[in-house]
């Protein structure tokens, strides 16, 4: 006699495998080629452990981030470069804290610690990134009087960074972010690429989050509503 549980299962997952699309079915599916781009977000030292403006767990994303840019012909890196006394640093608004707010001519301003100033240490690569055929850094927030989360537009919403530019020349139709911060730089990247026209993808456990006053949720539901989509390291098909 049939067990009527295993006979139920088996319907089940017949008709869940007809619903679920592909890509989040089978693990490893996403197969980068030449018109793939990996975008690698602001993995830099002030980020990083002891850093002025650290992210929890932010150094846990460089190991995946070098073994996920294997897969990748295309790699393009981004750093903050702030000049000394940016506008988006508290220590140049009296009587502010990091974390608050202000309101700027170009919207609200998140108020941070001292970061990536032009030149210093802080503002470097991390050491241990292994990208070697990187082949374009951007570098963003140089403007003293705007901020730069996105690697596409900064914070006025006009100003480009020339990277939309570069990756079209390029052919490049789809981009995969990771790096640092999944709520701020990442995500502001993320809707930039949608709003150019790629297919944009973001590598959750390849970022990592600040999470201030409800940051990290409201990112991935921006993004989502967006139409970014959100995988894995583990998605990505490693070349043999």
């Amino acid at each position: 006699m049939l067990d009527r549980r295993k006979v139920l299962f088996g319907i089940s997952t017949a008709t869940l495998a007809t619903l679920v699309p592909a890509p989040l079915w089978a693990a490893a599916s996403i197969k980068p080629d030449e018109a793939s781009a990996l975008l690698v977000i602001d993995v830099q030292n002030c980020f990083l452990p002891g850093g002025s403006l650290a992210v929890k767990e932010g150094e846990q994303v460089v190991p995946v981030i070098n073994k996920m840019a294997k897969a990748f012909a295309n790699v393009v890196m981004t750093q903050d470069w702030h000049t000394p006394g940016h506008i988006s640093f508290a220590s140049v608004h009296s009587g502010k804290k990091p974390f608050e707010t202000v309101d700027l001519p170009y919207g609200k301003q998140v108020l941070w610690p001292d970061h990536c100033v032009q030149g210093t240490d802080g503002a470097s690569l991390s050491k241990d990134l292994a990208i070697p055929h990187a082949e374009l850094i951007i570098r963003k927030g140089f403007h003293k009087d705007v901020d730069s989360y996105s690697a596409f537009v900064e914070a006025d919403g006009k100003t480009s960074t020339g990277l939309a530019g570069y990756l079209k020349g390029r052919k490049i139709k789809r981009v995969f972010v990771a790096g640092l911060a999944t709520d701020f730089c990442v995500a502001w990247t993320a809707l930039d690429a949608r709003k150019a026209g790629f297919e944009t993808y973001v590598v959750e456990d390849a970022c990592r989050g600040i999470d201030t006053q409800g940051s990290l949720a409201k990112a991935w539901a921006d993004m989502a509503k967006a139409g970014v989509k959100r995988i894995q390291s583990g998605d990505i098909a490693m070349s043999a």
